[in-house]
């Protein structure tokens, strides 16, 4: 039997990603969406960027894919808008975020749980069906993915605290012990 230890990283990896409260990197995915109010989730910045909403979507669409993927789905695919980012209300309900946070918590658990019907390593160098990458470089891709995602979701809800959406006031501490509008943000990461 072909040992498992790269898998074991992987799992150790998703799970660190998505809900560890001491990740190296900064606010896991769990951490970034604690305090995400339903009215701040479905609010836009911009007109030509996402909400917070859209973004757990999709993060829940691409877990959803690999979990299809593992599964032997050729395919399964996410090909239009509202299969990526979703085709969600403008103004998010209580409710509707309640069921994005869990979708988005059980998109997770199935990952891991499909993972850890493999015995070893070996299907990690296999080729993912309908795509041209191994299993291997989808698993690190999602890791990637989910980080790429909690940084942005960490910047729409620092400006949309800021914007006022929140309590905050300039000279406020944010969760994350910085100040809005210090000179000495440089260590402030995310």
């Amino acid at each position: 039997m072909v040992p498992n230890d790269e898998l074991i990283r992987i799992i150790d990896l998703l799970n660190t990603t998505y809900e560890s409260e001491e990740a190296w990197h900064g606010p896991s995915v769990v951490e970034a969406l604690r305090g995400v109010t339903p009215d701040m989730a479905g609010k836009r910045i911009s007109p030509n960027t996402h909400t917070i909403a859209e973004l757990v979507f999709h993060m829940t669409s691409w877990r959803i894919f690999c979990v299809k993927k593992m599964q032997g789905d050729a395919t399964f695919d996410i090909t239009t808008p509202e299969k990526n980012f979703g085709a969600l209300p403008e103004k998010i309900d209580d409710f509707e975020w309640e069921a994005l946070e869990m979708e988005l918590s059980l998109s997770q658990e199935e990952l891991i749980n499909e993972l850890d019907k493999r015995d070893d390593d070996e299907f990690l160098e296999d080729i993912v069906p309908g795509r041209d990458y191994t299993y291997y470089d989808m698993l690190h891709g999602i890791v990637n993915h989910d980080l790429y995602h909690t940084g942005q979701i960490v910047i729409l809800k620092k400006a949309l605290t800021f914007k006022g959406a929140g309590t905050r006031f300039a000279d406020d501490e944010d969760e994350y012990g910085s100040h809005y509008g210090s000179s000495q943000e440089h260590d402030d990461y995310y």
